[in-house]
């Protein structure tokens, strides 16, 4: 069983920079692939971005790529998501996720079997 805490968010000016973090418990989240997923209001959950159990795959969405980079360290069991450039359209609930047993990154949010308790992230124009 992992549990999943999500912190960092809050609001900001378009053009600025947030850093989420996501902080995990149990001692699966080494072999865990890890994602960030976000949903704005009326909108479905959508996928942001994911890395692998060892760092070394990460995937992101078209519409963050290049402003977003996501990250993870094993010795604090944490996974980060370094948000600049931010834009108004970012503006929802942003979750972390996981799914353990070495799985490969995904897209989808069924497949992920954590989740956190979510953080708003607001940017205004």
């Amino acid at each position: 069983q992992v549990q999943l805490v999500e912190s960092g968010g809050g609001s900001v000016q378009a053009g600025g920079s947030l850093r989420l973090s996501c902080a995990a418990s149990g001692r699966t989240f080494s072999s865990s692939t890890m994602g960030w997923f976000r949903q704005a209001p009326g909108k479905e959950r959508e996928f942001v971005a994911s890395i692998n159990w060892n760092g070394g795959i990460t995937y992101y969405a078209d519409s963050v790529k290049g402003r977003f980079t996501i990250s993870r360290d094993h010795g604090k069991n944490t996974v980060y998501l370094q948000m600049n450039s931010l834009k108004p359209e970012d503006t929802a609930v942003y979750y972390c996720a996981g799914r353990g047993g070495y799985a490969s990154g995904s897209r989808n949010p069924p497949d992920y079997a954590y989740w956190g308790q979510g953080t708003q992230v607001t940017v205004s124009s």
